[in-house]
């Protein structure tokens, strides 16, 4: 008989097994505090009972562990200084999602050669989160493939499902079953409603296939997942952070029984993906987040250690150190400059209001 399976597949290579990858790079202690610190933290900041803005900030993708890590001690420095009012966790992205073709991100291919060791891969993005989590920073990443959760999930703190995915049935599912909370971005024309689904979907429970701890083919049962919230990204149409947008969205929400808070993504479309005008977005939610009862729960920002992109080049000795070979980031200094920045007016705002 002719072949009819697996016509278009050059090979299969095995994969270690979940539960063995964490034995060989297991959870610390302080690994462990800092992930359940950074998931209840979101989940009072949803819940109204902790009034610290959000702000998951930090490289559009992971490239370099070395210089990720220089980018986390940098981060954890201005945490520290700005904890009163703001709680910042680490971008710590390890996939990209591509409209045709590119780099997929660390996990698909971590020697930037087209070798595609994903072996590798895992092993080196569960090892960077520890790190990072063990430096005290509570880790962020967006949930790209429905497999790589089971690798890496138990540290990481927030977690987003993007544009392209928010509409996947698959992604929905896989998001019910996370441990943490989840944001659902807007599709990329603009389209809330897309999220608003996902959102509701992702709260109940699903049965799908997937892989159990063994690398198993399995049945994954989820319970649903509580802390789904919106993430505002702009769209084709133009940017959404403007407050009468930020507002009618919240209002949806509202309308549908889900959490009304905001989180705005001042990357993407709501900076034209022009990096510089990330400041922009970021400024006027910081001044939204001073009127009474809004609905600002958190922003994002995409940083580096050195401002801009780079394209990734045949001769990896030639990259930049510190800059993302994916979207252009905001540099170091003018990061800081708005961590800070927001800090400030937050706290003359929460003084005056103390004392009026």
């Amino acid at each position: 008989m002719k072949q009819t399976h697996n016509i278009n597949v050059a090979g299969v290579v095995p994969l270690i097994a979940p539960r063995e990858l964490k034995q060989t790079l297991p959870m610390t202690e302080t690994a462990n505090e800092t992930v359940l610190r950074g998931r209840e933290t979101v989940q009072r900041i949803l819940n109204g009972q902790d009034p610290r803005l959000l702000v998951i900030v930090g490289p559009c993708s992971i490239h370099d562990e070395r210089a990720a890590l220089d980018y986390c001690q940098r981060l954890c420095e201005v945490a520290k200084q700005v904890e009163d009012q703001l709680f910042v966790m680490m971008r710590v992205y390890f996939e990209k999602p591509r409209t045709t073709i590119g780099w997929k991100g660390l996990i698909n291919d971590p020697h930037l050669n087209g070798t595609f060791d994903i072996a590798a891969g895992l092993f080196k993005a569960r090892e960077i989160l520890l790190r990072v989590t063990e430096m005290g920073m509570p880790a962020a990443t967006e949930m790209l493939d429905p497999i790589t959760p089971q690798y890496t999930a138990d540290l990481v703190s927030w977690a987003s499902i993007g544009a392209r995915t928010t509409e996947s049935q698959t992604h929905r599912q896989m998001a019910s079953g996370l441990s943490m909370p989840v944001g659902y971005k807007n599709a990329t024309d603009g389209n809330l409603q897309i999220a608003f689904d996902a959102l509701m979907a992702a709260g109940h429970s699903h049965n799908f296939l997937g892989i159990d701890q063994e690398g198993r083919t399995c049945i994954i049962q989820t319970k649903g997942n509580p802390y789904g919230h919106l993430i505002l990204r702009g769209g084709r149409s133009g940017p959404n952070f403007a407050p009468e947008m930020v507002c009618e969205a919240s209002e949806r929400l509202r309308s549908a029984k889900l959490f009304p808070q905001v989180m705005v993504d001042c990357s993407h479309a709501n900076s034209d993906k022009d990096h510089k005008k990330q400041a922009v977005a970021w400024q006027s939610v910081v001044q939204q987040r001073l009127i009474p009862d809004n609905p600002i729960l958190g922003l994002m920002l995409e940083s580096n250690l050195v401002e801009g992109s780079q394209k990734l080049p045949t001769d990896l000795s030639t990259l930049t150190y510190g800059q993302s070979i994916t979207d252009a980031c905001l540099g170091w200094s003018d990061t800081s400059d708005l961590l800070h920045s927001a800090h400030d007016i937050l706290e003359r705002h929460a003084l005056a209001t103390q004392r009026t």
